[in-house]
């Protein structure tokens, strides 16, 4: 361990000067890919390209000096356009300026939110996010922006709402103006092949296809003279195309900022403006801050809080001049530990690099044209929302799959919140209907206790299911490291799928740090499907003598069932037990620690109550007297 901390890289100026040449040429790579990227991110969100830049070098120049991550990148992000957009639209009323200069009010309100947020510790609450909802949202956010840059593209202007505008692409795709359709997809068209060849030519990791998307749209923006108004014409048919195809820039650099206006700072659009941005960029930051860790070649850890409260500040200074929100940017910061990157002074170069492009070579942003930029957002789109997205989901389980389809559906047909909202209301649902009761919802049953000098022995009992693990992961946190770790799973009734991810990476961080862990249990558990990091129930015949007894009390048999026998997968079991009940004796059926009520198990309790002489048969703890059935003599 000694020599591991010895070789870490310095921070600080003591990390400038001994590793600069590293972070310089990471910082100017990861500049490169970062520029059309931001100014089409700015576009698609409704606001001025230097937007974007603004973003990004304040995200560079002030937040990798205080934030809590190592190599992260700090910027405007893909994520962030659905609620950046719809800002714009709701705080403007029709007015897209006033909108912008609302929205900008809306994102400093929602950095400082941050901020308390992070004050409050509030970084591991991120846990407290079923995956697949927020897989689910970010493959929702990238279906949003693929509608949406798709017209951009083709330079057909949508005319309806968003699901009615993805129903009519097809009929787009006749109204568009061909000179700026072919810019857009000949830009698909190079950023799909430099994702398919890179991995066999060395210079195509080297170059940036970002890079290579603007300079091919310019070129073709020079060879169809968009620089000037004019009509041209197509199969006999005319179109129009002139500067309202290319990227709009002030007259100067200090044009470029602005200032957030707080008129609307009362109204509820308001304030849904800014809980959407702070959730979306805090999940996202987190989240992508936890995932580089696992990339880090130093294997250093992050401050998640450090990381939010420094890109709250962020977002709150870049809001006040007229930038967008930011992130910890996942693709470019692993582009950044690919290029070398050793702290985050690589970031700091990055928005160095941005700042000094965009002050002295502003004519360059306005001879890029908008349908290359929307090319490369409807692919950022699809990388969020792709095929394999949906592969890698029905792999963990079906439930999963049902609920991150749910997720993408509820967000496509409300908004963002109310998606989010449903997806995990209904993951909830989900577990009380395996019988996880309701206090178990929000409290887990663990045991943490040091067997030896070397061994800790961790007990789950229970349900381990995402919105109660917290106090578990915080314990484990509190784990001194190089230690062995047993997880015994024995006693444990149920284990979702975001529990078992969180398991999974604890392990493996803790064993990169010198540790070892070990499970107990798991074979007694049934897996949702063949992902190793599936949902786990304990096996059938198991709950069966947990929370199925059967006891002969001497005056009568007493049937005791408990809430996880009220579920589908225990029904035989179930129907077998009461055709073995005796048919001379009193039946007691005593349903006091059942946490549901599902069908078909009471049809079978009915039945058997139906078909046997009422005299001999007792209900005890429903609440409901109606259902209560004392027919005693």
């Amino acid at each position: 361990m000694n020599d591991t901390a010895a070789s870490l890289p310095k921070t600080g100026l003591a990390g400038l000067k001994e590793n600069w040449r590293y972070d310089l040429i990471a910082g100017f790579q990861i500049f490169l890919i970062a520029l059309p990227l931001c100014l089409g991110i700015a576009m698609a969100s409704n606001f001025p390209p230097m937007a974007g830049i603004i973003a990004a070098f304040v995200g560079g120049l002030l937040v990798s000096r205080i934030n809590g991550s190592h190599v992260t990148i700090s910027g405007p992000a893909a994520g962030l356009i659905v609620v950046t957009l719809g800002a714009v639209e709701s705080l403007g009323q029709g007015d897209p300026l006033a909108g912008y200069h609302r929205a900008l009010a809306a994102i400093v309100v929602a950095g400082l939110l941050q901020v308390v947020l992070a004050q409050l510790k509030a970084g591991r609450f991120v846990a407290l996010a079923p995956a697949s909802v927020v897989h689910g949202m970010l493959a929702a956010i990238g279906i949003i922006i693929i509608i949406k840059q798709f017209y951009v593209m083709i330079d057909v202007k949508p005319e309806g709402e968003l699901l009615e505008n993805l129903a009519g692409i097809p009929h787009a795709l006749q109204e568009m103006n061909p000179e700026i359709a072919i810019i857009g997809f000949a830009s698909l068209a190079i950023v799909i092949a430099w994702e398919i060849l890179k991995p066999k030519f060395k210079w195509m990791q080297i170059v940036p296809a970002p890079i290579v998307v603007v300079a091919v749209g310019m070129a073709l923006g020079v060879y169809f003279d968009l620089e000037h108004q004019h009509k041209y014409s197509w199969h006999s048919t005319f179109y129009q195309v002139g500067p309202q195809e290319l990227l709009p820039v002030p007259q100067s650099f200090w044009d470029g900022f602005a200032f957030p206006d707080f008129s609307m700072v009362g109204s509820a659009a308001f304030w849904i403006a800014v809980i959407s941005i702070c959730l979306v960029s805090s999940l996202e930051s987190l989240l992508s801050a936890a995932a580089i860790d696992k990339l880090d070649p130093f294997q250093r850890q992050s401050d998640l809080n450090k990381d939010l409260r420094a890109l709250g500040i962020g977002s709150s200074v870049s809001g006040a001049i007229g930038g967008l929100p930011m992130i910890s940017e996942i693709v470019r910061s692993t582009a950044n530990i690919q290029f070398g990157a050793r702290t985050q002074w690589s970031n700091f170069f990055h928005g160095l690099f941005m700042l000094v492009f965009v002050a002295l070579f502003p004519g360059l942003i306005h001879e890029i044209p908008k349908a290359a930029l929307a090319a490369l957002l409807v692919f950022t789109g699809y990388k969020l929302a792709s095929p394999r997205e949906f592969y890698k989901t029905w792999e963990i389980g079906k439930e999963q799959l049902f609920l991150f389809v749910l997720t993408i559906v509820a967000v496509l047909a409300t908004d963002l919140l109310i998606g989010v909202a449903i997806g995990i209301a209904a993951k909830i649902v989900l577990h009380v209907l395996r019988g996880v009761n309701l206090k178990q919802l929000l409290q887990i049953s663990f045991q943490i206790e040091q067997t030896d000098p070397d061994s800790y022995h961790v007990r789950i009992d229970g349900a381990a299911i995402f919105s109660n693990f917290l106090s578990l992961k915080t314990a484990l946190a509190q784990l001194p490291p190089g230690k062995k770790v047993l997880f015994d799973l024995t006693h444990a009734d149920f284990i979702d799928h975001t529990v078992m991810e969180f398991l999974h990476e604890f392990c493996e961080d803790y064993e990169r740090r010198g540790g070892h862990c070990q499970f107990r249990g798991l074979e007694l558990h049934e897996a949702a499907s063949a992902h190793p990091l599936a949902a786990r129930r304990q096996a059938a015949e198991r709950l069966k003598n947990t929370f199925l007894k059967v006891e002969d009390r001497g005056d009568h048999v007493e049937v005791r069932i408990g809430g996880a026998k009220l579920l589908e997968r225990l029904n035989a079991e179930l129907r077998e037990e009461l055709e073995r009940l005796p048919k001379d004796r009193k039946i007691v059926f005593d349903l006091s620690d059942a946490w549901c009520f599902a069908q078909p198990p009471l049809d079978y309790i009915n039945a058997f109550l139906d078909a046997n002489p009422s005299a001999r048969l007792e209900v005890r703890g429903l609440e409901s007297s109606s259902n209560q059935k004392d027919k005693s003599a």
